[in-house]
């Protein structure tokens, strides 16, 4: 395939596949976090993942919170993205090759999505006071899990929460140290 031809068209595929994973890693972490399952963009999550993980659920049962059938759907999902992508720009890859990658590129979308949501919060605690989007309370119970544990550890200081800050830094440091970034 010619080079701009194919390049467009893995990143068509790349770009189609990484919205339905994230999609799919959001409905993840709603339901490891126990969101509010009732809010509209839970909904939102649940409508556009349910066709995939609910038959999967059927056979992988979940492990407490976690909902394993969705896991291996997006270990699956991500390992066909790197295949195809691979296959289009005209590479034969390893299976396993693609499954190692395919996990590195889900734990840097997991790490990713985690920066991306604590910015957010902590732009929101700054101008959205007044805000009542039904995707803020998410964004709070999401980002809860990762920056309650260091608010115990380091107590706001004159009145400023560095919570976000030190997890942003951690954040920061575990994709250099595991070459993600």
């Amino acid at each position: 395939m010619n080079g701009s031809v194919a390049n467009a068209f893995s990143f068509l595929i790349e770009t189609i596949f990484s919205l339905y994973l994230a999609a799919l890693l959001l409905r993840i972490l709603l339901e490891a976090t126990k969101a509010d399952y009732y809010n509209p963009v839970s909904q939102i999550l649940l409508k556009i993942t349910q066709p995939l993980v609910g038959p999967l659920s059927k056979v992988i049962p979940s492990i407490g919170a976690i909902n394993m059938a969705a896991i291996v759907l997006l270990i699956a999902i991500q390992t066909i993205a790197v295949l195809v992508t691979t296959a289009i720009s005209g590479l034969a890859i390893d299976p396993l090759f693609a499954l190692w990658i395919a996990c590195l590129k889900l734990l840097r979308l997991l790490l990713m999505m985690y920066l991306v949501l604590i910015i957010v919060e902590v732009i929101l605690s700054w101008v959205g006071g007044g805000m009542r989007h039904p995707i803020i309370p998410l964004i709070y119970q999401l980002t809860q899990p990762v920056l309650a544990p260091i608010r115990r550890l380091v107590p706001p200081l004159a009145g400023i929460d560095l919570s976000p800050l030190i997890a942003i830094i951690g954040i920061q440091f575990l994709m250099i140290l595991i070459g993600l970034r």
